[in-house]
This record gives structure tokens, C-alpha cells and sequence, in this order.
């Protein structure tokens, strides 16, 4: 006999991304170069006196130095996971679970809902501005009448680019009796981080910033993200989390890329060099453009007279994949792209224009 899954889960899909095999690849939002050449060489060197028969540092003490360094705060300030989704779900394990419920403002990253549901945490889906942004008055509804342990908040939010305004945060750690959780996966590239609140002396008691090595550090592979949290929070993650569960792989590389902040610096900068180029194109195109603070740009179709499934489908025919947001809730017609090399972004641009031009 079969064995059944968890009520709660049997409604529930995972989260799929579509991997075609293209020239192009401008859906997922990775770096589009890898670290300099340098890192490599540093972290072979720090790899071969690795202990591999023995398990790695429990705690990733370095790490969370190392972290706690670049951001002014304590180690004990840090906690850090198998990418920035580990952390997310540490989050609903410790804080949310049956009988507790999680805010997300919508369109926003999927697996907010996803990791809240598969920890048995009931989802409250609140509406975002057609711009992207959140709302002060629809913030305080949401969080007076249902309560929430967790708000998440996405910043730079992840389809639309929107940052998140600075006075939608402060009223949330102000009026929420739970969490309030600022995603900042994306955050290097944005105006101003919700980090500059968790200054050394603690900050406010219930923010938590996330981050990941994905993006700017061009890590995506190592799967390594972590957390600034109020002081004592860390202990309770223990509570939750197996053990070991951060390799000492990803502890050493962790600590080799923050010797390269600097090309890291250059390489966002780059990046939004030609996110700005890539936006001015859509704009000329006639395409309705969502202005971004990250390493995308959401666009709607429609204004060319062609459907946002049309247009992924002539894109792909044309060897170059990019996310099709168009069965989203409140995203009609839209499509993201991934900004990538130069080469790759005049690739995307020559198609795009010669689709929506016919």
C-alpha cells in the first residue's frame, strides 16, 4: 500500500522553475559571472586542510565572525544556512507552525507561502500596489486584525524590483507583536538595507534581515545564505535545525568571499549599469516596465499587442529563456529577465524586439 503524505500537503505543489536547454538563460536570477578568478585559487588552498573524516564547526563560528564583522554587529547576531530559503524555513519551524499564521504581500516571492504552508503555518496573501510597494494602511490591516507571527517583506521585492519604503518597515517592527522578516536577497543592489536598523546595541527585538550568497557574490552554487537577528535568537534555531547542517564547504567559501567585497562592489555595479540599459530598451519598445532596485526587470507585454505566454514561447524559440510570470496572480502578460553579460542582454534585447515588433 501506498503510504499517504500529510492532509495539508496533498494540495500542495512544489516550487519549479522551467530549465531549458537555451543559449540564453535570463530566468533565475543568478549572477551572471562567477567570482573572480581568485577565489577559486583561495579556496582550494583553504580546502585542502580540511579534516573531511570529521564533522565541520556545528556553530560556523568563523563564519558568523567573519559576517558579524562585515556587518557591525555580533557573532551571536549571525545565523547562517544552506542558502537564505534554509534560514526562511528555520524562521516558520521556530516561529510559526499549526495554529500560527504568516503575512505575505502580493505578488512577492513563492516560497514565502510555500515553506509557510509545508511548516503548517496557515498563509494571510495581503495586496501590494500596482507599482509593487506595500501600503502603510494595508500593512496595519493586515497585521491588526490576523495577528501575524511572521511578516515577510521582500526588499527589493522579488518579481517587481520595488524596494521597500522605510517607513512601510518602521511602522511594521512598531505595531507587530511577531516577526518582521526584510528579504533582502537582492539587497546589495538597492538604495538603502533594513541592516542599517540592526546596529550593534540590538535594534528592534523582532527584526530579522535575511541574505544570500547567491546573488552579488555569485555563489548560487554553494547554496549559503544567512541572518541578522536580535541577540538570543540563535539559541532557539537550535532547537530546530539538524545538526552539522552547514558543511564545511560552505563555511570556508563563505569566508574566501568576503576577502573579494571589492570585485563584488564592481560587479553590481556593472549589473545595474545594464539593468538600467535593458530598462531604457523596454521602454522604447513600448512595454509597460516595473523601475527595479535588483539584478531584474519585470515587464508586461501588453502594450505590444502580444500575450506574455506568446512572447516567452518566441523567446525561447529564439534560444533565449526567461521567467514567464504571466500565470501569476495580479501579473498578466508579464515576463522577468535576469540581467547577464552584455553579449547576453543585447541577445535578449534583438529578440524581444523583433518579437513584439511583428
Amino acid at each position: 500500500m501506498k503510504p499517504a503524505v500529510r492532509d495539508d500537503l496533498r494540495l500542495l505543489d512544489g516550487y519549479h522553475s522551467p530549465q531549458i536547454d537555451v543559449e540564453v538563460r535570463l530566468n533565475t536570477n543568478e549572477a551572471p559571472v562567477g567570482p573572480p578568478p581568485e577565489f577559486a585559487e583561495a579556496l582550494a588552498a583553504e580546502l585542502r586542510s580540511v579534516d573531511w573524516h570529521r564533522y565541520p564547526d556545528r556553530t560556523a563560528a568563523a563564519l558568523r565572525a567573519d559576517l558579524a564583522a562585515l556587518h557591525g554587529t555580533g557573532p551571536d547576531r549571525i545565523f547562517v544556512a544552506n542558502g537564505s530559503n534554509e534560514v526562511l524555513q528555520t524562521l516558520c519551524l521556530t516561529y510559526g507552525g499549526a495554529g500560527r499564521s504568516v503575512a505575505t504581500f502580493e505578488p512577492t516571492y513563492a516560497m514565502y507561502g510555500q515553506i509557510a504552508r509545508s511548516t503548517q503555518c496557515a498563509v494571510v496573501e495581503s495586496e501590494r500596489h500596482a507599482d509593487g510597494s506595500v501600503s502603510v494602511y494595508e500593512l496595519e490591516r493586515v497585521i491588526e486584525r490576523h495577528q501575524p507571527s511572521i511578516v515577510f517583506l521582500c526588499s527589493p521585492n522579488n518579481p517587481t524590483g520595488t524596494p521597500e519604503r522605510l517607513e512601510v518597515l518602521e511602522r511594521a517592527l512598531e505595531i507587530a507583536s511577531g516577526l518582521v522578516v526584510v528579504d533582502e536577497a537582492y539587497g546589495q543592489f538597492a538604495d538603502w538595507s533594513a541592516i542599517d536598523l540592526c546596529d550593534a546595541a540590538g535594534g528592534p527585538g523582532n527584526l530579522v534581515v535575511t541574505r544570500t550568497y547567491s546573488k552579488t557574490w555569485a555563489m548560487a552554487g554553494a547554496r549559503l545564505g544567512y541572518a541578522v537577528v536580535p541577540a538570543g535568537m540563535t539559541a532557539e534555531f537550535e532547537k530546530v535545525v539538524l545538526p552539522y547542517h552547514v558543511d564545511a564547504f560552505k563555511q570556508i567559501a563563505g569566508r574566501v568571499a568576503l576577502r573579494f567585497a571589492d570585485q563584488m562592489e564592481q560587479r553590481v555595479a556593472a549589473i545595474v549599469s545594464e539593468r538600467q540599459r535593458i530598462e531604457h530598451s523596454l521602454t522604447r519598445l513600448g512595454l509597460d516596465v516595473w523601475p527595479s532596485q535588483s539584478n531584474f526587470i519585470l515587464f508586461r507585454t501588453t502594450p505590444s499587442g502580444h500575450g506574455g505566454d506568446d512572447v516567452w514561447q518566441a523567446l525561447v524559440d529564439r534560444s533565449v529563456l526567461v521567467r514567464n510570470c504571466s500565470g501569476w496572480p495580479r501579473l498578466a502578460d508579464c515576463l522577468r529577465v535576469t540581467v547577464g553579460t552584455p553579449p547576453e542582454n543585447d541577445r535578449f534585447l534583438e529578440a524581444l524586439s523583433e518579437v513584439v515588433s511583428r
